[in-house]
């Protein structure tokens, strides 16, 4: 493969500041998904600066100690444009170390009520050593995909809660 990154897109029926709300919740993270890997968020605190650092607990099979947690990085932050992490680990004595991939989504408003959103992981800056023990990408082309349409569902969900708050609030 000669590319080092996988997207996919899809088109949700929710606005982009809901899909967004969904995706700087960890908590929601576990359902996002698309390999079952993520169990929780062992840091539950929302999404809102570049440089904060959330941990997921994790399951693997194929993982020496089969469950694990890794810890993530905001890089990216625009609400309601674009948010993504670096993953990685906590080492001893707390440093934070990054085996260089990441996850990214980009929201395009497509309406009110509708938005593109494309989701990117990039392996690009993994180096040499981290390459000889690992390969990239570690899932099949159907992750992506699976995760989107947790998404959707999850934001839809939100999106036509929210509604029914809204319209509690104004129509007594």
């Amino acid at each position: 493969m000669t590319e080092e990154n996988v997207s996919a897109t899809l088109i949700v029926a929710a606005s982009a500041e809901v899909v967004f709300a969904v995706l700087a919740d960890p908590t929601t993270h576990s359902v996002l998904d698309g390999t079952g890997w993520v169990q929780k968020a062992a840091d539950r605190a929302p999404l809102t600066e570049v440089g904060q650092v959330f941990r997921m607990d994790m399951y693997h099979p194929n993982h020496p100690n089969g469950d694990y947690r890794v810890a993530n990085k905001v890089h990216v932050l625009d609400p309601p444009h674009a948010i993504g992490w670096y993953t990685g680990e906590e080492k001893d004595g707390g440093r934070l170390e990054f085996g260089g991939w990441f996850w990214r989504y980009d929201l395009t408003p497509l309406g009110p009520a509708e938005t593109e959103v494309t989701h990117t992981y990039d392996w690009s800056a993994v180096p040499p050593y981290i390459r000889e023990y690992l390969d990239f990408p570690p899932f099949g082309p159907e992750h992506l995909v699976n995760s989107l349409h947790h998404l959707a569902g999850l934001a839809t969900a939100k999106a036509v809660t929210g509604a029914h708050v809204l319209r509690g609030q104004t129509n007594p």
